[in-house]
């Protein structure tokens, strides 16, 4: 079984970026995000479940997950929060696995924005990689990115894991606050460690914790 590297880091930190890298590199990367917005588009295997949680209202005419609609009932209110999770989660979980568990490169990055904020990783993955940058590089670059107000990204940042407690359940640490050129020999270091660290151990997944 693979050697499953988690990747993670707030909003705006880089993490699509680094995964790239990764893919250039030979690595398997899994996208939980990617999972995520698949059931959530038209005909996605979660479409029906929101109908029923949430309401028609939250569905576009698509048939889309209305995500503008549905981010504001969730900044307001927990419960909806826990709500579209308990929908989503396992399902993005299942298909993730199905995938680490047929990758084919000599390691997987499962890629999870919020790795930290789920629970224990290391009942998920068997090391972490954390993209980090400051907040304030955070907040221009999704600004720049989705053309949104400051105060809309701070709202995000705070509902995430502190910058604290994800560099605290890291092993691994990729400073993105400079520019992308400086990621790549970041990356090319971690491939060997992952790739050396792959081929010396047989692993199970998901690991015991």
């Amino acid at each position: 079984m693979s050697f499953v590297v988690g990747l993670t880091g707030g909003i705006g930190s880089g993490k699509s970026a680094a995964a790239q890298l990764f893919v250039q590199k030979g690595a398997s990367v899994v996208d939980a995000d990617a999972e995520s917005r698949a059931l959530t588009a038209p005909g996605g295997g979660a479409i029906e479940a929101i109908r029923t949680a949430f309401g028609a209202r939250y569905i576009t005419p698509a048939g889309a997950l209305d995500r503008v609609r549905m981010r504001e009932r969730i900044f307001e209110e927990p419960a909806a929060r826990a709500l579209l999770e308990g929908i989503l989660h396992p399902r993005i979980q299942s298909e993730c696995s199905r995938k680490v568990h047929s990758a084919a490169g000599p390691y997987a990055v499962l890629m999870v924005p919020l790795l930290i904020e789920t629970g224990d990783p290391r009942r998920r993955v068997h090391r972490v990689a954390v993209v980090d940058c400051s907040e304030e590089t955070q907040v221009h670059r999704v600004m720049d990115r989705d053309g949104v107000t400051r105060e809309a990204v701070l709202r995000i940042i705070a509902a995430q894991a502190s910058r604290a407690a994800r560099l605290a359940a890291a092993d691994d640490v990729i400073d993105n606050d400079g520019p992308l050129a400086a990621l790549l020999p970041q990356v090319s270091a971690l491939h060997e460690v992952y790739l050396q660290a792959a081929i010396s151990t047989v692993w199970t997944w998901p690991p015991s914790g």
